[in-house]
């Protein structure tokens, strides 16, 4: 089993940051890569950016590209996703899954690719 706990939500008026943290516990050793998605209200849980847990790679949706930045420190296991220029669209829970199974890119930007949650973090960006 592996436990998530994000923190570091909150409300941000547009055109400022946020950096989220999700803390990883349990059979960490397991995990293959780590994903944040984002839920906004009346409408499905999306993708929003992945990290390989070994290598470091990184893959982002395009709506978050140059504003949005996923890391990793593999020592804490810990993973950020640092959000920059937010905007009101960007209002959503924001959750934090780790995948242990190897799965394709069109996998891992699934609910499907990932094994584990966490209970999610608020963040709400006003106009």
């Amino acid at each position: 089993q592996v436990q998530l706990v994000e923190s570091g939500g909150g409300l941000v008026q547009a055109g400022g940051s946020l950096r989220l943290s999700c803390a990883a516990s349990g059979r960490t050793f397991r995990i293959y890569a780590m994903g944040w998605f984002r839920q906004a209200p009346g409408k499905e849980r999306e993708f929003v950016a992945r990290i390989s847990w070994s290598g470091g790679s990184t893959y982002y949706t395009n709506s978050v590209k140059g504003r949005f930045t996923i890391s990793r420190d593999n020592a804490k296991n810990m993973v950020f996703l640092q959000m920059n220029s937010l905007k009101p669209e960007d209002t959503a829970v924001y959750y934090c899954a780790a995948g242990i199974r190897v799965g394709t890119t069109a996998t891992m930007e699934r609910d499907r690719g990932y094994d584990y949650w966490g209970q999610g973090t608020q963040v709400t960006v006003s106009s």
